[in-house]
């Protein structure tokens, strides 16, 4: 089986970093909507057999399954221990290969995620292939196997993930994509999505509800 695997907080906990700009309940509105807009970018993704969401929170866990995605709704040990604690779940149903893309990066594209697994092609078996963000995060990594590499998500986690890589011996790709390149946890990220690429029509529909604009103007006052 291969798999991608998305995680999403709680939606009264994520995004912290937005709530001077924005209400709670519009946090989570687009919390929900930047999922919706990751999980139909996988579905156009011709080598995946599954769809995961994992989360601690069963609101998150419903929409993930209205979108036809499976919903694995566990407690939170953090990030890393998360997806690692989902993939043994998928492990033990037979996952060979596995895609985490987090959850807040709404523009995503699946002609972008598609390049991934080409340049997972190329590299053989085992191999890591990672779509940076622009702060030098993760968008998204490929690993063949799914243990090829250990899970470094969090601040840094491009350069981190390309070290578990050498020091593993295990051949590794950094491909910067454009619609991969924004997760959305700041201000300023907003703009950038909108400016940018990638297709996210959820995310972009309830952004341009929000005068956005006047509320980063404001943003920037305070």
């Amino acid at each position: 089986m291969i798999a991608a695997l998305v995680p999403l907080k709680r939606l009264d906990a994520g995004k912290s970093r937005l709530a001077g700009l924005l209400p709670r309940p519009t946090i989570a509105e687009l919390s929900l909507a930047m999922l919706g807009d990751v999980l139909e970018a996988l579905q156009g993704v011709p080598a995946l057999e599954a769809r995961v969401v994992v989360t601690p929170d069963p609101e998150v866990g419903r929409a993930a399954e209205a979108a036809g995605a499976e919903a694995i709704v566990r407690r939170d040990p953090g990030l890393n221990a998360s997806l690692d604690e989902a993939t043994a779940l998928l492990a033990a149903r037979g996952l060979e290969d596995l895609l985490v893309i987090l959850g807040d990066v709404a523009g995503a594209d699946a002609a972008d995620l598609t390049t991934l697994f080409d340049e997972r092609e190329a590299l053989g078996r085992p191999a890591a292939v990672l779509a940076p963000a622009r702060d030098g995060g993760t968008a998204a990594l490929l690993r063949a196997p799914y243990d090829a590499i250990p899970s470094r998500f969090g601040a840094d986690s491009a350069r981190a993930h390309a070290e578990a890589a050498r020091a593993a011996g295990v051949p590794f790709r950094s491909c910067p994509l454009p619609s991969l390149a924004v997760d959305l946890d700041r201000p300023a990220d907003l703009e950038a999505l909108l400016r940018g690429e990638g297709p996210a029509p959820r995310t972009r529909a309830l952004l341009a509800s929000l005068d956005l604009g006047e509320l980063l103007r404001t943003e920037e006052a305070t």
